[in-house]
């Protein structure tokens, strides 16, 4: 198994990365990868139902997505919070940075923001002269590569219909194609991972290895525990459920209620205990997701199925279609 960055690329054309949901969140294309066989079916994600076994129990990553992208009341600063620190102190990425640097002020909501530090990562850390809901308001941090402003209809569709627990910067993903008419066919549980910027950080040394994950916060309900210890195969809805399944403490083979962070890291040639099926999206090159994909499936299976995806021409990324691996 390669620990080279560039071991983890492919080419994909610009008008294949969806910018809109679909019309209906259930109606996306599923390419489903059997490990077993190395054999690739196109399907609807309508047929997830007819995929799964008796005993097979569907995890998934219940996370509210915070609107945590905000304006300065100029409109010449666009900030994103990432994590309230106290005493009204928060921190955040700015753009464009090159106008937050230390002292420097910013007027939001009749509130003024004041940059105290930058952190390593390029964070601000930003004081405000008076406590404010800064998350009233704001709107959905899409991610880069949707090339335009988010807007009500991403309120909506940029969230899970069961998402649950605010914290989150971004979606989990996988979880945008479920209706509560699929997960009422569906045996299932929910568990908690907030997705944070880190999760998406580029890769920059070019051997993997070297890559630290950012720790985010997850939780395991006594109830999801014991729905996950009693099945028979476990499907991981997302790379975050997986990484929670994966990280979870256990005590004599039993999964514990908990609540904890993790920044574990999985790519090749990483064994998975507690995950057995995989539901999820197409990632970006050389991210940490689709290591975690490779891992699961072997990364040259992994990179026929992408580049097969392409030809089929599937949508990718957050809005785009889905990949079921068993």
């Amino acid at each position: 198994m390669s620990a080279r960055l560039s071991d983890y690329d492919y080419d994909l054309p610009a008008d294949l990365i969806a910018q809109r949901p679909l019309p209906r969140r259930d109606e996306s294309r599923m390419m489903v990868l059997w490990r077993a066989t190395q054999t690739i079916e196109h399907r609807q994600f309508t047929e997830l139902e007819t995929l799964l076994k008796l005993g097979d129990l569907v995890v998934l990553n219940d996370t509210r997505v915070l609107p945590a992208r905000k304006f300065s009341d100029d409109g010449a600063i666009e900030f994103l919070f990432t994590e309230c620190m106290g005493s009204g102190r928060w921190k955040c990425l700015v753009k464009p940075g090159r106008k937050m640097r230390p002292g420097a002020t910013a007027r939001m909501d009749n509130t003024i923001l004041r940059v105290e530090e930058i952190s390593p990562g390029g964070e601000r850390i930003v004081s405000l002269n008076e406590d404010i809901d800064l998350y009233a308001g704001g709107s959905m941090p899409l991610p880069p590569y949707i090339a335009r402003e988010s807007d009500a209809e991403d309120e909506r569709r940029y969230q899970t219909v069961f998402a649950a627990t605010p914290g989150a910067l971004a979606a989990p993903t996988a979880g945008l194609h479920f209706t509560h008419e699929i997960l009422n066919k569906i045996s299932h549980a929910f568990v908690t991972l907030h997705v944070g910027t880190g999760t998406f950080l580029p890769v920059r040394s070019q051997n993997i290895s070297a890559h630290h994950m950012h720790p985010e916060q997850f939780s395991i309900s006594s109830g999801a525990a014991e729905k996950i210890d009693n099945a028979k195969r476990t499907l991981a809805v997302g790379t975050t459920t997986v990484r929670v399944l994966e990280s979870a403490r256990r005590q004599n083979g039993k999964l514990l209620p908990q609540a904890g962070s993790t920044d574990l890291f999985i790519y090749p040639p990483y064994r998975f205990q507690h995950v057995d099926l995989l539901f999820t999206n197409f990632h970006l090159p050389g991210s940490t997701l689709l290591m975690l994909v490779c891992a699961f499936a072997g990364r040259d299976f992994v990179l026929a199925a992408y580049q097969k995806a392409i030809r089929e021409r599937y949508r990718f990324y957050s809005y785009g279609d889905c990949m079921l691996i068993l």
